[in-house]
């Protein structure tokens, strides 16, 4: 009796531990997460410090934007949604704070866990988070989501490639598991899913015609966050308003945000009727990319008193690469010589003085304004990644750190020209009637720069003198954006101006930037068409990084591999982004370190300021 009394307390103490270890492998919730380390912010705090809790709601903020929108689904790639919706209409599972370099914290989630080989990622809902219809946000809600983007956008279901499964765990949880454990920034893109209404997509709308989310639409949408859309002029203006019983407004990173009323943005198709505009005081806050125009269309009277501040804020929280990029699906550009012939022809410091008043530098890598950036020579974990594509790269990788051809001077243009025709002949070009033409084919080699903006043709012009003195038949081509979105999509380009904004944690999103999956997939962002196994491999190593120190080594090593490729001729940066704003408006006394103005969602409308100001509104 005594041997069975034993058994059974053996047997029910095995057990006992078993729970217990079981208990003890499940991972741990969180109210936040991040990249880089610990959460500034600790479970239970109240608002993001760079917020003015008790700002003042109200008033009118009126935006502006460049190109035409006609649909209010963004979830579908054809079309061009309105400006605005996933910013302020629809909520994401976490939301970014503005004070950390890449930490998000519960907004219609609560919690997030994970274990330590990320093979799986749980959130959990907040049980308060309710649509403007007053019904619950749920995990069905969650799915439908997913499934809807990535079923429909491309770019969306090469971003979320790792997710193998997502199902319903708990009441309030939603699962998603991954095919390959390791990359630990998945749990943090899956918090950036934006969530859509279940029920009203399922639904009809007032004439009773069922919804179709693969379809564009100008029916306003149901959303969960701070706004909602009041009207639309198709192509021209939205009109969003404040949600005045919003059910996140009390929540902790909503607290002293989305302070106006009102917010209507107007569509224009052309940069300098928009500067007219705001100088006509029917904007009331413009970002500015011109240096021309920055330097010498911000004198009008309001600015001498006052009425319009300019301002500059430091950008710490993004780099980019931004470049004349070609498309290299077409022969005559895949050749690297050839494109390297191109960036000897653009002179960056000539431009730069006679253009840009001095404002910009020549960018050096794809992860320009980041501490991510490649310099020197390769050495320790970056050299040992780079030793894995050895023989797929070029051997200048290892040898030379990467830097562009300087100009500025006609002896320095003159031997830059000479270097490119140099280039240029050894890939097979030859002059024949003035015209360069492939030894080979035939074929002349000629170039079409797509823009769809008159502010890049001033940049293109002495460009392409240079490139005519070099024997290649140059035309520039504007479009309106409808078109340029279409030929882009349809890669029926030559030339464009690329632009890649990087983040300070980069991640999956560099698959759709450079992958070889992505460069036919015609919404993806490899415009560019790269197909190049050692790209893929150093892609990968970023997104599987183990920590942050493996993170920044291969990021180091996919920059020097894309520059040493020469996929672009980079162009021009800075460090600050230019703004100026009719002087209605209050900020906190601090701004957030990453957020640069913090603007519009950390601003309020100033009665007494608008008063002082005037005019329209």
């Amino acid at each position: 009796m005594r041997a069975f009394s034993a058994g059974l307390t053996l047997i029910f103490g095995l057990h006992c531990l078993a729970m217990t270890l079981a208990v003890a492998a499940e991972p741990e919730w969180r109210h936040g997460v991040s990249l880089t380390g610990a959460l500034k912010y600790k479970p239970g705090f109240e608002a993001f410090d760079y917020v003015r809790r008790d700002a003042p709601k109200g008033g009118t903020l009126r935006l502006s934007t460049a190109g035409a929108f006609d649909s209010l689904n963004f979830v579908i790639p054809r079309g061009n949604p309105a400006p605005g919706l996933e910013s302020y209409v629809y909520q994401s599972l976490f939301v970014h704070g503005l004070d950390e370099p890449v930490s998000s914290y519960g907004e219609l989630a609560e919690a997030v866990r994970y274990p330590d080989d990320f093979a799986f990622v749980t959130f959990r809902l907040n049980p308060q988070a309710r649509w403007h219809d007053g019904k619950p946000v749920t995990v069905d809600d969650v799915i439908f989501s997913f499934n809807a983007q990535v079923t429909n956008d491309p770019s969306k279901r090469l971003y979320y490639r790792d997710v193998v499964k997502v199902e319903k765990t708990g009441s309030e949880d939603v699962t998603f598991t991954f095919g390959h454990p390791g990359n630990r920034e998945v749990a943090s893109i899956l918090s950036q899913l934006h969530i859509l209404p279940k029920h009203w997509w399922e639904g009809t709308d007032a004439q009773g015609r069922r919804r179709d989310i693969t379809q564009t639409t100008l029916e306003p949408p149901l959303g969960s966050g701070p706004y909602k859309v009041k009207s639309i002029d198709p192509g021209r203006a939205i009109v969003y308003e404040r949600v005045k019983d919003w059910w996140g407004a009390k929540q902790p990173t909503n607290v002293g945000r989305y302070n106006f009323d009102e917010l209507r943005i107007s569509v224009f198709r052309d940069s300098t009727v928009e500067l007219e505009g705001f100088k006509a005081d029917e904007i009331d806050w413009r970002s500015e990319n011109s240096a021309l125009q920055w330097s010498t269309q911000y004198n009008f009277p309001a600015v001498q008193d006052g009425r319009v501040v300019k301002e500059n804020f430091p950008e710490r929280a993004s780099g980019r690469m931004q470049g004349f990029a070609f498309n290299i699906r077409k022969a005559k550009f895949s050749d690297p010589r050839v494109r390297l012939a191109f960036n000897y022809a653009f002179d960056f410091e000539e431009a730069n003085r006679s253009l840009f008043y001095g404002l910009y530098k020549r960018i050096n890598s794809y992860f320009e304004g980041t501490d991510l950036a490649s310099k020197d020579v390769p050495a320790g974990l970056e050299r040992e990644i780079l030793e894995t594509v050895r023989g797929q790269v070029p051997d200048e990788v290892f040898t030379t750190p990467y830097a562009n051809p300087v100009g500025g001077t006609a002896e320095k243009a003159r031997a830059n020209l000479r270097e490119a025709n140099r280039l240029l002949g050894e890939a097979g070009w030859v002059i024949k009637d003035r015209k360069l033409v492939h030894s080979t084919t035939g074929e002349t080699l000629s170039a079409e720069f797509l823009i769809n903006s008159p502010a890049f043709q001033r940049i293109i012009l002495p460009y392409q003198s240079a490139l005519e003195r070099l024997g290649i038949t140059v035309t520039i081509r504007q479009v309106d954006p409808s078109q340029y979105i279409a030929r882009l999509n349809n890669r029926d380009f030559d030339i464009i101006v690329g632009v890649w904004p990087q983040s300070l944690s980069p991640g999956n999103e560099q698959r759709d930037f450079w992958g070889s999956e992505a460069a036919d997939h015609d919404n993806s962002r490899n415009y560019i068409g790269i197909k190049n196994t050692a790209v893929d491999k150093l892609v990968d190593r970023v997104i599987f990084a183990r920590d942050r120190t493996e993170l920044e080594a291969a990021t180091r090593a996919l920059d020097r591999v894309l520059l040493w490729n020469q996929y672009v001729v980079p162009q021009f940066t800075r460090s600050d982004t230019w703004t100026a704003r009719w002087d209605r408006f209050g900020r906190p006394d601090k701004l957030p370190a990453y957020g640069s103005s913090g603007f519009p969602d950390i601003w309020w409308f100033d009665e007494a300021k608008a008063k002082r100001v005037g005019g329209k509104p």
